[in-house]
């Protein structure tokens, strides 16, 4: 008699066999997603990968990709005509005379070009820098190069985190050269220039607790100082244990900066001195109460009053103050105000015009981001500057002068994918509005220094680069200057990622993503889905330009899956609503949105297995895949989760506080995974560098702990002397097998140098 044992056993021994036979997980399979970069390296050209405009002309240059090689190529913008930027033969010749190296015509070894005076060029080659005279390709070694190595350490050289100490400054000297300012004690003291024993106390209220920052600032016409008045906060420290230091046996302890969700913060109260008269005036702090930050002092050019920006704690106030520099009067010229949030860390926009008579602001008060101006005096709106469905992206240009504007706006044209970016140029009073592109296709642009002209980029996942030379006062082509040839990438097996749309919770809204197959994609099998994630709702995450790998996906689908990418209500790049359905609640990362998305996927491609569905993510991705598996385990199965901030009490204070507001209450608790990790069903596997600094890896440690108590199986990597990422190679691979062991069913092939012990 058959056991449920030895049922189980033949079961599984089947399914092992089966899922094989399809040979999907196989070592050839982790060979050819290894191998994929290689297949699909330099099968695309005419796309160039540089453009630059030669400084206040009219020309500019780019280097194309040929079958050949590389090709310099210079752009007449003022007579439409592009040729080529030297002769590549003769040039290599005279730098290989010169350089005794060996030089090829086609791939010309040089960095760093410029073009200079006179039809002369200048570049680096064989850690030199070298000049050339065009006309008869004379060349001369001008030395060393000079490098710039900005490596540094964890962080790109300094921690994001660091504060510095504004109780210290160094003396300033005012304006016309007449006064010094200086913090002495915590206050303020003012002296004559060249006579110190003449100096003047002008605070009196400065202390330890409560001191005069040590920034002064002065008016342009040296008449009026302004700092802040600071009562500090106590700071907050995490600690790390570098284990496996490269320099010594022993291991070493070490220290960040921190603040986090909850914390208090340093109140700052804006003060005007007038040093003539020993005058002081505060900024009234019922106006600043509860603060999250208070900028640094502007001031007016004709010194008749300085502004600063107020960010309420919370973020539901952010508002623009301005002192009047003779009375000390303070007025709001802008109050913005939010039930939700005011995205101050990402959409906020300040272009003070004609020395702040009027001020250009961005605001989603309409329910989409927009540009407004405001009257700088009064504080009145003026007019809407932009309006519509659609959202204003990056102000690329203002031209006071003309009194207009040039922006990065998408979602405006019809039929096309909402999170497309477009160019468009409108005057300061909303009229003399145009489209300065409008091809389906994700925009990038390179204008030339006088704003009259640009060049355009456009392509979409889908669909391979085109450039082309615009007007930037109409939109007009007047020159067509590349478009990518991907034949030769279309005779390999890669397979291009599709496109795919469908409706979100409230069976209204488009929702967007991608979808990647493997190169020996067969309809006739069956994939399990995997989803890659990242619901932050700072930006949208959905690759928009052509890519022969956008986000890695194909690299993950070679190894016998199908794997997608979407961006879910939550994110951000569309109407407020759409947004704030990430407000107090990043549990939801989309994914009611997101499930009915594959759903849909799934009924048109059955070959689309949402049975066995996995996903993965880094950082904000990593709680939003380890949520995955807690809140919605009925339809995600497997998840991997790398470094992720898994309790937003546990994670830097701005970002979360951003979205989840403040004060901190049972809705932190909601969207906890460590508190919901007892929800696991599932396979769940953690990765985490012990050095994280920027989310803080006890977040991750505090998970594992949860999942141990709730007695619930998990795998677990920490990386030794690893910061924040997906765990390098190693935590690469491990992703992998992971993914092909549990949702493919399959032992994944023994690594390279160790054998088989089964």
């Amino acid at each position: 008699m058959m056991t449920n044992k030895n049922l189980l056993s033949l079961v599984t021994a089947t399914l092992l066999t089966g899922f094989q036979l399809l040979g999907q997980g196989t070592a050839a399979d982790y060979k050819r997603s290894a191998d994929y970069g290689k297949m699909v390296a330099d099968k695309v050209i005419n796309n160039p990968f540089t453009v630059q405009w030669i400084d206040k002309e009219q020309r500019l240059w780019y280097v194309n990709n040929t079958e050949k090689g590389r090709e310099y190529i210079v752009v007449d913008a003022g007579n439409a005509r592009k040729e080529k930027a030297f002769d590549h033969a003769r040039l290599a010749a005279a730098l290989a005379k010169a350089s005794n190296e060996k030089v090829n015509a086609d791939s010309l070894p040089i960095s760093g070009l410029e073009f200079k005076a006179n039809n002369n060029i200048e570049f680096q080659a064989f850690r030199k820098k070298w000049s050339v005279q065009l006309s008869d390709y004379s060349i001369r070694d001008k030395g060393t190069a000079t490098t710039d190595d900005r490596r540094g350490g964890r962080g790109g050289g300094g921690y994001w985190g660091q504060r510095r100490d504004d109780s210290q400054g160094e003396p300033i000297t005012s304006p016309d050269s007449a006064w010094v300012a200086y913090v002495k004690n915590n206050n303020v003291f003012v002296y004559p220039k060249g006579k110190p024993a003449e100096e003047v106390q002008l605070s009196f209220d400065g202390s330890p607790g409560e001191y005069y920052a040590g920034y002064l600032s002065w008016s342009p016409d040296s008449k009026k100082l302004a700092t802040h008045k600071i009562r500090p906060n106590t700071p907050r420290t995490i600690y790390f244990i570098q284990s496996s230091p490269v320099d010594q046996l022993q291991p070493k302890l070490e220290s960040r900066n921190y603040l986090k969700p909850g914390d208090a913060l340093p109140q700052k109260q804006p003060v005007l001195f007038i040093p003539q008269t020993k005058k002081m005036y505060a900024v009234d702090p019922a106006l600043i109460p509860n603060q999250y930050d208070v900028s640094w002092i502007q001031w007016r050019k004709d010194s008749r009053a300085f502004t600063f920006e107020y960010n309420q704690r919370g973020h539901q106030q952010y508002a623009v103050y301005s002192v009047d520099a003779n009375t000390g009067v303070t007025k709001a010229l802008i109050d913005e105000r939010s039930k939700t949030f005011v995205e101050y860390s990402g959409k906020k926009y300040r272009k003070d015009i004609n020395d702040g008579k009027e001020i250009i602001w961005a605001s989603e008060r309409d329910g989409w981001n927009h540009l407004y101006l405001y009257d700088g005096e009064t504080g009145k709106v003026k007019n809407q500057i932009t309006k519509g469905n659609w959202v204003v992206r990056k102000v690329v240009h203002v031209d006071e002068e003309k009194r207009f504007l040039i922006f990065e706006g998408s979602g405006r044209e019809a039929g096309q994918d909402p999170y497309l970016i477009q160019y468009y140029r409108v005057n300061f009073d909303g009229k003399g509005f145009t489209a300065l592109t409008s091809e389906n296709g994700n925009h990038s642009a390179v204008f030339s220094s006088d704003f009259s002209k640009f060049v355009d980029t456009y392509s979409r996942v889908d669909m391979p680069p085109v450039k082309v030379l615009r007007s930037a006062t109409d939109g007009k082509v007047i020159l067509e200057l590349e478009k990518a040839d991907i034949s030769a990438l279309q005779q390999t097996a890669w397979k291009q990622t599709e496109v795919f749309t469908a409706k979100a919770r409230d069976g209204v809204t488009d929702i967007w993503g991608i979808i990647a197959r493997p190169s020996n994609f067969d309809p006739n099998k069956k994939y399990p889905v995997i989803e890659y994630i990242y619901a932050g709702p700072q930006g949208s995450f959905v690759p928009k330009t052509f890519s022969t790998n956008p986000s890695g996906l194909n690299t993950v689908a070679e190894l016998g899956f199908i794997v997608v990418q979407i961006d879910g209500m939550g994110t951000s790049n569309r109407s407020k609503a759409f947004h704030d359905v990430a407000w107090k609640n990043l549990k939801d990362a989309g994914f009611p949105d997101r499930i009915l998305w594959m759903k849909e996927a799934a009924k048109k491609y059955p070959y689309m297995d949402i049975s066995r569905v996995g996903i993965f993510g880094t950082s904000a991705g990593g709680q939003n895949a380890a949520g995955a598996v807690l809140f919605h385990p009925e339809f995600y199965k497997v998840a991997v989760a790398a470094c992720g901030c898994h309790d937003n009490r546990m994670d830097k204070m701005w970002w979360n506080e951003q979205w989840m507001g403040y004060p901190i209450g049972e809705h932190y608790a909601e969207c906890s995974n460590i508190v919901n990790a007892h929800k696991l069903e599932g396979k769940l596997m953690l990765i985490v560098g012990e050095m994280d600094d920027n989310v803080d890896p006890s977040s991750t440690y505090q998970f594992v702990n949860a999942l141990i108590k709730a007695k619930k199986d998990h795998e677990f990597i920490m990386v030794p002397g690893m910061g924040h990422s997906n765990g390098g190679p190693y935590g690469i691979r491990k992703t992998h097998d992971f993914f092909v062991k549990h949702l493919l069913g399959v032992n994944p092939p023994v690594w390279e140098g160790q054998k088989e012990v089964f």
